[in-house]
């Protein structure tokens, strides 16, 4: 499929050669949920906790003799019964993450793509470079294009002779501080963003990436 190309200013420059496969695929509505439940349990901290018996501080003298009072026995006011004891069966830290198949992430991920190319909320522009760090160029930019809500997507360079990616730190500085935008590098592409955000503006060195790594 063909797409236009924009400048920050919404202007068009070209047009650009979309991989049908990755944008153009069928649209499975139904991995959306179970992709977004995955993401959504691999951040869960699982730090909850909460103190058994034999955590909870005191405790250690019998609170009354065995006998002779008609109450019930008892060998410590910590037991969960008595007010500041222990908790039966709490919660404890533990991990929420579970696999998921990578075929069927990929899959998602084009589907999340595919369905901002067909709605017409997928932009392509030439160079997402502003002159400086100024969040005024990023809300410029989306007026320009009447976008509420978007999502940044630009490629990382590489470090000469390392593996540590370079990212567009005037991009992602310039948007850090609009609640109704963010930015990720291509390699960071994930479907929860994709369908949070209303547009999404990816460059073109970006396509070429996010096809790279999505080609069959």
């Amino acid at each position: 499929m063909n797409i236009d190309v924009f400048n920050l200013e919404n202007k068009k420059t070209g047009s650009l050669e979309l991989d049908d496969a990755i944008f153009g695929a069928e649209v499975r509505e139904h991995l959306f949920w179970e992709v977004v439940n995955w993401q959504r349990a691999r951040r869960r901290a699982g730090t909850q906790k909460v103190k058994v018996r034999s955590e909870v501080r005191g405790g250690g003298r019998k609170p009354f003799k065995q006998k002779g009072t008609g109450r019930a026995r008892q060998g410590s006011n910590r037991a969960a019964q008595f007010p500041g004891g222990g908790t039966i069966h709490g919660p404890t830290p533990r991990d929420w993450s579970y696999a998921m198949p990578k075929k069927k992430r990929r899959a998602a991920l084009r589907s999340a793509l595919s369905l901002k190319a067909q709605n017409g909320t997928l932009r392509v522009i030439d160079a997402l470079e502003f002159p400086e760090i100024k969040t005024k160029q990023a809300v410029a930019m989306l007026n320009a294009f009447s976008a509420p809500k978007a999502l940044f997507v630009d490629s990382t360079t590489r470090e000469e002779g390392t593996n540590t990616p370079i990212h567009n730190e005037t991009l992602r500085l310039s948007v850090r501080n609009l609640k109704n935008a963010k930015y990720l590098a291509a390699e960071g592409l994930n479907v929860e963003d994709i369908l949070r955000y209303d547009y999404l503006f990816l460059s073109a060195n970006a396509v070429d990436a996010v096809q790279e790594a999505l080609k069959s």
